[in-house]
């Protein structure tokens, strides 16, 4: 599938976009996407403790999706059985790893008025669902993100991943010009209308997916709402650093070139990129 950027929407100073009254959702309706690579050995132990604290906290429809993207460890299988259980659990099987992909999938798919997602470890604390919830179903926010850098927010990590994140996210705001404070934390919502428009535009299909996400919502003019959150490391993650960093940072200044091109070069960016799913 092509991706494609709207022309003339990439601008620096973007007319803020009003969201519609909150009325307009009489019984809103939520999907919680948990997207997975080879997580059988945790993925019941978390989907369990995410469906007890929706039915105790959270007073929409709610379903909690799980998104399988190329696992070969039995997760499939997990996930399968979960769906299986619970009328409230559903399943997606992609065959390409990415956890954009992942993400591009289950929302686009998604008819919920809200779609978020969190990483299966769940080191975000669930207690900050609800407000990121609200904040597009009350607050009429397009996008919520949670920001483990924000004076309130409470984080644990070692020194490595504390150092890249924050050296990261100050080259976001130093190359991009964004006001949003944390790009990556695996703990976001947006709003259907938001999905629809931004979603078919972002041409990442892993990690950075989440900052290109953010970085072409805030320059279309869709509201953003940073949550300062608790955030715990998990010591079983599986992230390369490295590598993930240096993609990310190929990342930011391919988007870079695009806002530029648009701001100076006079002619429509359509950005189309071959191999998205």
């Amino acid at each position: 599938m092509d991706v494609h950027y709207n022309p003339g929407i990439l601008q620096r100073k973007p007319t803020l976009m009003r969201p519609k009254p909150v009325e307009r959702i009489s019984t809103p309706s939520v999907d919680v996407v948990i997207p997975v690579l080879n997580e059988a050995h945790v993925l019941e132990k978390s989907v369990e403790c995410v469906r007890k604290y929706l039915k105790s906290n959270i007073h929409y429809n709610w379903r909690v999706v799980v998104v399988d993207n190329g696992s070969s460890d039995g997760t499939q299988e997990v996930a399968r059985t979960l769906s299986e259980r619970y009328d409230d659990v559903g399943f997606v099987h992609l065959s390409q790893r990415g956890r954009g992909r992942a993400l591009r999938n289950a929302w686009l798919q998604s008819k919920a008025d809200v779609v978020c997602y969190m990483d299966v470890d769940l080191s975000t604390d669930l207690c900050h669902l609800r407000e990121l919830i609200d904040a597009i179903v009350v607050e009429g926010y397009h996008v919520s993100t949670g920001s483990r850098l924000m004076k309130e927010s409470q984080t644990r990590r070692c020194f490595k991943r504390e150092l890249v994140s924050r050296v990261y996210n100050l080259m976001v705001k130093a190359v991009l010009f964004t006001r949003f404070s944390d790009a990556q934390c695996g703990f976001k919502a947006v709003g259907r209308e938001a999905v629809q428009r931004i979603v078919p535009q972002i041409a990442d299909q892993s990690w950075f997916f989440d900052t290109e996400l953010l970085v072409l919502a805030e320059k279309q003019g869709y509201r953003i709402k940073d949550i300062p959150v608790r955030w715990l490391e998990d010591d079983d993650s599986r992230v390369k650093i490295v590598q993930t960093a240096w993609d990310d940072i190929k990342g930011i200044f391919r988007l870079r070139r695009l806002l530029w091109k648009q701001s100076f070069g006079g002619a429509p960016i359509y950005g189309a990129r071959k191999g998205a799913e």
